[in-house]
C-alpha cells in the first residue's frame, strides 16, 4: 500500500510503498494490552517496602505479664497491632518484570503501527533535519502540520538539533528507529515517521 510524504512546509514530497505485514494488520486490543503492560512492569521500580516486627525499633523484651492484666497477652510492642509495630505481609523490594516472547513484542509493535495508520493517525515525512536548534522554528512547523501531542521517530539516528529543538516542547519525542516501542506509540495522538524510520521498522520486522 502507498503513503503519501510531506516535508515540514506541509508540501507534497511524493508517495512511498508501506509494508501491509507492518502497517496494514488488523489491531488487536488485547495484543497491544499485554505488550504495554509488560513494558510498564518492567520499568516500575519496586522499591516500596514496609518494615517487618523484626526490623522495627523495639525491645523484644514482654510489655506486660501474660495473665492478671485483664487484657490481650502481648509478648512484643514490635508486632502489627500496636502503632508503629512492624505490617504484615508488607511489600518488599523486588522486580515487576514479567517475560514475554520477543514475537509477541514484534507483533505488537506491527499492530501498533496498524493502528496509527488505520486511524489516519500516521504521517510520513522525508526528513527531521534542522540546521538550527530552534525550538520556535520547530513550534512553527508543527502548527502548521497540525500536530501538537506527537511521537517523531527517525532512522538509526536522530539528528542532533532537531532533537534539541524538540527537547523543549511539550508532548512531543523524539527516538531512533531501534528505540521505537509500542508505549510510546500508543500514548501519542499522532505519529511521525521519516523515510528512513519506514525503512528501519520494515527491515526490524520483517
Amino acid at each position: 500500500m502507498k503513503a503519501d510524504v510531506i516535508n515540514f512546509d506541509a508540501a507534497s514530497a511524493g508517495e512511498i510503498e508501506l509494508a501491509d505485514d507492518v502497517f496494514g494488520l488488523e489491531p488487536r486490543a488485547d495484543l497491544l494490552q499485554r505488550v504495554v503492560r509488560w513494558q510498564l512492569a518492567r520499568r516500575q521500580a519496586g522499591t516500596h517496602k514496609t518494615k517487618t516486627r523484626s526490623e522495627v525499633s523495639y525491645a523484644f523484651k514482654k510489655i506486660y505479664r501474660q495473665k492478671g492484666t485483664g487484657g490481650a497477652r502481648h509478648g512484643s510492642k514490635g508486632v502489627a497491632q500496636f502503632r508503629h509495630g512492624g505490617t504484615t505481609k508488607g511489600p518488599v523490594v523486588r522486580s515487576h518484570a514479567h517475560e514475554l516472547p520477543k514475537k509477541v513484542r514484534a507483533l505488537g509493535l506491527k499492530h501498533a503501527l496498524s493502528a496509527k495508520y488505520a486511524a489516519g493517525e500516521l504521517v510520513i515525512i522525508d526528513s527531521a533535519s534542522m540546521e538550527e536548534a530552534k525550538t520556535a522554528q520547530l513550534r512553527k512547523s508543527l502548527t502548521k502540520l497540525g500536530l501538537e501531542k506527537v511521537l517523531f521517530i527517525d532512522g538509526a539516528e536522530v539528528n542532533e538539533n532537531f532533537a534539541r529543538a524538540a527537547r523543549n516542547l511539550d508532548n512531543v519525542d523524539v527516538l531512533p528507529s531501534q528505540g521505537a516501542n509500542v508505549y510510546d506509540i500508543l500514548r501519542r495522538t499522532k505519529l511521525v515517521l521519516t523515510k528512513a524510520a519506514v525503512e528501519a521498522l520494515e527491515a526490524r520486522l520483517k
